[in-house]
């Protein structure tokens, strides 16, 4: 795009924008907004290294405490035609697995009332309530993230709940995935596991690609929690299985998770640095050989590329890890900043470069740690 197909774009005028490019004004909330739903990226990749966004999403916590709040006597404001729900349900998954946490705490509040009015008044709630499910899904991402693991475990609950309604195993069994992150969040692998596992079991034994989608991403995800527990059989038995199911479909997004060959093997990198020791060496060997394709969700690439900055500094691979972590911040900067494993691996790395370098100066600044 040119200076002047994005200003019109933008509804901005040519000369604001040249002056914002050139650092002589600042754009205001709105402005940035405008500038960058133009351009389909989050605000926060708009920003240098001093720029950030959070307070954006922390604002917006309190509305969406609110909404869930009262998703037993909602309010009675309009519902749009189920078509036009559709829509922005499925523009807020993308964003979810875009990264795009400033955009998803700005609508988020406003579409979940909407979808929990539209699912009090529906006839056959069934279609508005697998989006909501999907909502609710992408406000756990925003609040998960966040740190807000009370109002996440609050939405979990509220997606399992909805889920039922819909009367869809598959969609019910895809609620677990998202499960796990309370387990994650506690600590408590092994009830996790045994959870994920549950699941696994009782999803219906019948045929279809998105069933299997489905069950890979449980195995997925069970490899994951079981290495948490140290239990490698039980880990490489699960990634066994997600390898087997991802070679059978294509890489694609199955009741809101990616599954698929690629998906694997991100997982295989994450399964190897919680396990540790000599399983690191799968996850150092992938980040020579292998990186995840452009078309694969950002905040999954950016995923990659955390958990293998974390086995290349436990491998002593200093100046690697910090190019994992800066491709992470490219790919998915909201997500790499937020990302708990990010702040402790800068820590550390600036404590093992006796004269840091500038970047990774800056890098620890914008992270938060320096």
């Amino acid at each position: 795009m040119t200076q002047d197909d994005l200003a019109r774009a933008a509804n901005i005028s040519l000369s604001m924008l040249r002056k914002i490019e050139q650092g002589t004004r600042a754009p205001s909330d709105s402005v940035l907004d405008t500038i960058a739903a133009a351009l389909g990226v989050d605000p926060s990749r708009l920003l240098g290294d001093s720029g950030r966004l959070d307070g954006r999403v922390h604002d917006a916590i309190p509305a969406l405490r609110e909404v869930i709040t009262a998703y037993d006597v909602p309010d009675e404001g309009p519902v749009r035609p189920l078509p036009a729900l559709r829509v922005s349900v499925t523009d807020a998954v993308q964003k979810r697995l875009g990264a795009q946490y400033v955009r998803l705490s700005q609508t988020l509040p406003a579409l979940l009332s909407e979808l929990i009015r539209g699912i009090h008044r529906a006839d056959n709630p069934g279609d508005i309530a697998a989006l909501l499910v999907a909502a609710y899904r992408a406000a756990d991402a925003v609040a998960y993230k966040y740190g807000y693991l009370d109002l996440s475990a609050r939405l979990i609950e509220l997606m399992r709940h909805t889920a039922a309604v819909v009367g869809d195993p598959l969609l019910s069994a895809s609620t677990a995935y998202v499960r796990t992150e309370s387990f994650f969040a506690v600590h408590a692998y092994n009830a996790g596991l045994r959870a994920i596992e549950s699941a696994i079991d009782n999803l219906p034994k019948s045929a279809g690609r998105l069933r299997l989608g489905v069950l890979g991403s449980l195995h997925m995800r069970a490899a994951v929690i079981a290495a948490r527990t140290a239990n490698a059989d039980a880990a490489m038995t699960h990634l066994s299985e997600a390898r087997r199911l991802g070679d059978l479909v294509p890489e694609d997004i199955y009741y809101g998770t990616a599954f698929g060959p690629c998906s694997v093997r991100v997982h295989e990198v994450s399964v190897a640095v919680s396990l540790g020791d000599h399983h690191l060496q799968l996850a150092l060997f992938l980040g020579d050989s292998w990186s995840p394709p452009s078309d694969m969700p950002a905040e999954r690439r950016s995923g990659f590329f955390i958990e293998l900055a974390r086995a290349q500094l436990w491998a002593g691979l200093k100046e690697a890890a910090f190019e994992s972590l800066r491709t992470a911040r490219k790919i998915a900067p909201q997500h790499t900043r937020e990302h708990p494993w990010v702040r402790e691996d800068a820590e550390t790395l600036l404590r093992l470069h006796r004269a840091s370098s500038e970047s990774l100066v800056c890098f620890a600044e914008w992270v938060g740690v320096a």
